[in-house]
């Protein structure tokens, strides 16, 4: 689900599980919501600093295609395409939508063509941070 959509669907559904919480509920049923609403907030800290959240939005692109190719692909080819499953490639199609407006320039440059940050003691010596 695309942060924007997030955003209308999600939290009032959100808000009311929260308000009215089921101890019963499947873990999935918890997991996920809370970590839809986690990506709407990341999504909205993105519009003030755009470049800086691209892995968020590389995450969430990159789940969405992984997903069409283990899941959606797989019901499909077989016939076994359900409504919901159908409901979902209709939602996760529109990642292709958001891939048009990334940087890919900048996202080779900055991840791919920038040697990596150094592990260890002696780097996070140099950072001032601990291990």
């Amino acid at each position: 689900m695309s942060p924007s959509v997030l955003r209308f669907f999600m939290w009032p559904d959100f808000i009311r599980q929260m308000a009215h919480p089921d101890p019963q509920r499947e873990l999935m049923d918890g997991v996920v919501p809370c970590m839809q609403a986690a990506l709407s907030l990341l999504a909205l800290l993105g519009l003030r600093y755009p470049l800086r959240m691209l892995p968020v939005l590389l995450w969430e692109m990159l789940w969405k295609a992984i997903w069409l190719l283990v899941v959606a692909l797989p019901a499909w080819s077989s016939g076994q395409m359900t409504d919901a499953i159908a409901e979902n490639v209709f939602a996760c199609a529109f990642a292709a939508v958001v891939a048009v407006t990334v940087p890919w320039d900048y996202v080779f440059k900055q991840f791919a063509g920038k040697p990596g940050d150094r592990w260890g003691k002696a780097a996070a010596m140099r950072t001032g941070t601990d291990v």
